[in-house]
């Protein structure tokens, strides 16, 4: 597990925090997601578990990428205003509203990619210190990061990794 980064509200400087945790019981950081979760099974979330929000958490938002995506990063997921009170979030579960993806959808879309190579699904969960009032359902990752600027108190990410059977990429 990558752990966490504590990000103090009036500063620039990050300090590790190892207690705030994402992890999934489907795959360990660094492993391979299982096809369950992928287009190539029912290409629903997995399960994740939340450890040790931190304190003055008002609101939690989760983003999904992939930053070996053929044209550049590539948005599969985006949820905002997630209850800080929340500890697991079900595999086909919605935990709080969504954004729009790069697949055009405000829905979760699992690992897909296009190429022979594994690729890396970066699960971050941001803890924040305000709720999001501004925050509408049309809005995509570029929108919430710069909303959670002067918001954000820690975020916590778990990797998984993906690679399409080389008999299975259209």
């Amino acid at each position: 597990m990558t752990g966490a980064l504590f990000v103090p509200l009036n500063s620039s400087a990050v300090v590790k925090d190892t207690s705030f945790h994402l992890i999934s019981s489907a795959f360990k950081d660094g492993e391979t997601i299982p096809d369950r979760y992928t287009c190539r099974g029912a290409d629903i979330n997995p399960p994740l578990l939340i450890e040790n929000v931190p304190e003055g958490t008002k609101v939690m938002a989760l983003t999904v990428h992939d930053p070996d995506g053929v044209g550049g990063s590539w948005v599969h997921w985006v949820v905002f205003n997630i209850d800080p009170t929340t500890t697991e979030i079900l595999a086909g579960k919605i935990p709080g509203a969504e954004a729009l993806n790069d697949f055009g959808n405000f829905y979760y879309g699992g690992p897909c990619p296009p190429d022979e190579k594994p690729h890396h699904y970066v699960f971050t969960l941001y803890a924040l210190n305000a709720f999001l009032p501004e925050a509408t359902v049309g809005m995509t990752k570029d929108t919430l990061e710069k909303l959670m600027k002067g918001r954000l108190i820690a975020k916590a990410e778990l990797v998984g990794i993906y690679q399409n059977d080389p008999l299975w990429v259209k």
